[in-house]
């Protein structure tokens, strides 16, 4: 009897460390799982489209489409994007119609939403937009501090599915013409972009990198060309440029491999390119 039931015992105990084993073993597994994904390469843009009126004072979307698509760009934050807003843009739908030409998914963030001129006809907006190769997963758009007089400013985010890695993606076009307006702007960022997963923040900041609110926004997020670019990295104005107010950030686990801003006379400003790394967090 006191054979057997040592034998029950043993074979209890067993089966307790089969499956400590067993737990052990998944849990490892699973954490090499997360670690063996390969980091997904992507190319971010960002782009203050001005309309689609180029440095000819001409309205011409092609020119915009062309700098995306000549770009391989694979993520597009636009600025200053019209959507049925006025003759100035033939009452387009801008952020749609560069959608369906250059095959991509997109999401609009309106920061001014107006009724339109004649009854039955779509609302006129004005805000941003983000073009995407890969799926959006969901979205939303924040309304950012706004001063009395000024124009709505907001922050247009979408997660998105890039080869089984998700991003969040961040597009956002600061005040021009004050700077504390901009600061308060970026401290209703930063608790906004604090995610458990990797975050791109793309947009026209209005602001040169020495600025309180570019050096408020690094307390949060990494300036990509500092690590990447070439040069100055001015993107505005368009011909001859002499400011660097377009920006790509990043989370500090986004690895950046290049920078560029890219010669285009499609706009005021010239688009802002990022060759990005983004991996899983284990």
């Amino acid at each position: 009897m006191i054979v057997s039931r040592l034998a029950q015992l043993v074979h209890r105990a067993a089966g307790v460390a089969a499956v400590a084993v067993l737990v052990i073993t998944g849990a490892t597994t699973t954490a090499n799982a997360v670690s063996d994904v390969p980091d997904r390469r992507i190319r971010v843009a960002t782009f203050n489209i001005h309309h689609a009126r180029g440095v000819d004072d001409k309205l011409n979307l092609e020119r915009v489409a062309d700098v995306i698509r000549t770009g391989e760009a694979d993520i597009v934050g636009l600025q200053e994007v019209d959507r049925h807003w006025s003759e100035r843009s033939e009452f387009a739908d801008q952020a749609s119609w560069l959608a369906e030409r250059l095959h991509m998914h997109v999401v609009y963030g309106a920061n001014l939403d107006l009724d339109p001129l004649t009854p039955g006809a779509p609302r006129r907006q004005y805000g941003t937009a983000i073009l995407s190769r890969y799926p959006i997963l969901d979205w939303d758009n924040t309304l950012l501090p706004r001063y009395e007089g000024h124009e709505q400013r907001g922050l247009l985010r979408a997660r998105i599915q890039v080869r089984g890695v998700p991003v969040q993606v961040f597009n956002t076009h600061l005040q021009h013409n004050d700077a504390n307006e901009r600061l308060e702007q970026v401290r209703a960022i930063q608790p906004l972009v604090a995610r458990e997963e990797p975050v791109v923040l793309a947009g026209d900041l209005n602001a040169r990198p020495d600025a309180p609110e570019i050096r408020a926004l690094s307390e949060t997020l990494t300036d990509a060309w500092p690590r990447a670019g070439q040069g100055d990295g001015y993107t505005y104005p368009a011909t001859g440029p002499n400011a660097r107010i377009d920006y790509v950030f990043t989370s500090p686990d986004v690895r950046v491999e290049s920078a560029a801003v890219v010669q285009s006379d499609a706009s005021d400003h010239l688009p802002l390119f990022a060759d990005l790394l983004v991996g899983r967090r284990g």
